[in-house]
């Protein structure tokens, strides 16, 4: 039986993980995700390596996967396939939460502690969005480009 590790805290967002990729031999990682009420996290995304497996634990969370729209409340699930573009909010008055399990493991928490350096150095700021996009790329995630660019008139 495994606790969860130290959390990481990015804003609003809180994860930590049950199972890391050396403790499966790589079959999987297993990792819990809290945050407050009206968060909007992270940058749609899909990952070519690992599927994402995702629990309800508290509140509703909202995924919206390849355009179309999850609620996902204590005791649903959802398996985002790879190749799947997908992000995920709150957009309930209390918290949320959520357990996920990548397989495989390829995964980890180096991926949040980075992020967080990244979104800590923006101080009171908006977080450099080509930076986070660097981080995501290094850890198997794909930022999913705008569908339209606005135009500058």
């Amino acid at each position: 039986m495994s606790s969860a590790g130290p959390a990481i805290r990015l804003g609003a967002f809180e994860v930590s993980f049950h199972i890391e990729a050396e403790d499966s031999g790589g079959s999987a990682t297993v990792f819990e995700c809290h945050f407050a009420a009206d968060a909007k996290l992270p940058l749609p995304h899909s990952h070519d390596g690992f599927e994402e497996t995702v629990y309800g634990l508290q509140g509703v969370t909202t995924f919206t996967v390849d355009g179309e729209t999850h609620e996902l409340g204590p005791g649903d699930c959802i398996c985002i396939k790879r190749g799947q573009v997908h992000g995920f909010e709150n957009r309930g008055s209390t918290a949320a939460g959520f357990l996920a399990i990548a397989t495989p493991g390829v995964f980890g928490p180096a991926y949040f502690e980075e992020m967080a350096a990244v979104i800590g150095d923006a101080q009171d700021g908006p977080p450099d969005l080509a930076q986070l996009a660097e981080v995501m790329s290094r850890h198997g995630l794909t930022p999913a480009l705008p569908a339209t660019v606005p135009s500058q008139q």
